[in-house]
């Protein structure tokens, strides 16, 4: 391999392409890795994930070791190929069918009834398997490398932001895995939307790019499970990002709620308080707020004119955050119309459901 188009940074090695023009020996190489057993960090559509090979028991293993990440909670088998799907699944229902046929490939995630060649390893102990086919070329050349199926959760240290960029996958997991592919930045830079098939009634469990609207309008009504935005530490997770503290930076972040004037005058006010105390704090706002505030380390998150924009951003900013070093984050409430529920999903999760109402 060329030397200009890869680098040895610890462990892990690392691999430039983008979509457009793809580097098929790297691509071989990361499926050989795969198929050995080994860990491949690649770009999606939604967030960077950390690859294995979905059926074997041991490298599922190697991937929640490496994130540090609770083994009940599942894994997402992801593939480059809608045939690949039924050796895993029990059944396939109409209604999830009709959702493959509009939003495969792309940022959905679906739960079924899994079949025995899916270890339990993968599923986190469930009788269940969650399923993606990814939008992104790099990702889908990957899988098919590899065998076809590919486990992967976020490429981060389990509870941190999830990576949108190949630098965030470096400083989590640089020296743990065997090669990380750096596609650029991720278009949403959230995870999938993810809807439970398994028993009957589609239910959605993690809120993402494919709002609820947008799925009733494929196959009419969805439920939306009551614990998206609440913690429940007693129910065992079917889905990622249910049960555990996720998304977190390092420093205290809080979310004040209200309408706007009392929130821009909450903030201003915690924010005046901490500095006086000799805490460093962090302030997120968007392009209609950012002349409200005047103090701390103020970052635009995007426009609420375009909640894309924020989602876009979100883990980004969390993490530019712990690289300045903040004490306390204060953040502005994001119920949009478009991908309020999911923004809020995760900072809810982030901040420890930490909520002041101004």
């Amino acid at each position: 391999m060329e030397v200009n188009r890869s680098m040895q940074t610890g462990k892990a090695k690392i691999v430039r392409m983008t979509e457009d023009n793809l580097d098929m020996d790297a691509l071989r190489e990361a499926g050989r890795i795969l198929r050995s057993g080994g860990l491949v960090a690649f770009p999606t559509e939604t967030v960077y994930g950390l690859g294995g090979n979905a059926l074997d028991p041991e490298a599922s293993r190697k991937i929640y070791a490496a994130k540090g990440r609770p083994s009940d909670n599942p894994l997402i088998v992801h593939i480059a190929d809608l045939e690949h799907l039924f050796p895993l699944v029990r059944e396939f229902p109409e209604k999830a069918r009709r959702l493959a046929e509009r939003y495969w490939p792309g940022p959905l995630t679906m739960i079924f009834q899994k079949t025995d060649l899916v270890p339990y390893e993968t599923t986190g102990g469930l009788d269940t398997v969650a399923v993606r086919f990814p939008d992104n070329a790099i990702a889908r050349e990957m899988i098919r490398q590899g065998g076809g199926y590919v486990a992967a959760p976020s490429a981060n240290t389990s509870g941190r932001p999830s990576p949108t960029l190949a630098s965030h996958v470096e400083e989590d997991l640089g020296s743990r895995i065997d090669m990380i592919i750096d596609g650029g930045q991720v278009n949403i830079g959230l995870e999938s939307t993810i809807v439970d098939f398994s028993e009957g009634h589609p239910v959605i469990l993690r809120p993402g790019f494919l709002n609820q609207e947008m799925l009733e309008n494929v196959i009419g009504e969805v439920t939306v499970d009551p614990g998206i935005m609440s913690e429940n530490i007693h129910v065992r997770p079917k889905a990622p990002g249910m049960r555990y503290k996720h998304y977190a930076p390092k420093a205290d972040l809080a979310i004040v709620e209200g309408q706007p004037e009392a929130v821009f005058s909450k903030i201003r006010e915690l924010t005046e308080k901490r500095l006086s105390e000799g805490f460093r704090v962090g302030i997120i706002c968007t392009e209609e707020s950012r002349d409200r505030y005047t103090e701390g380390d103020i970052r635009c998150i995007g426009s609420r004119a375009d909640d894309r924009t924020i989602a876009h951003h979100l883990y980004e900013i969390l993490r530019d955050f712990d690289a300045d070093g903040v004490d306390y984050i204060y953040t502005e409430s994001f119920e949009t119309p478009r991908m309020g529920q999911a923004i809020m999903n995760r900072l809810i999760k982030a901040a420890g459901h930490e909520v002041i109402q101004a």
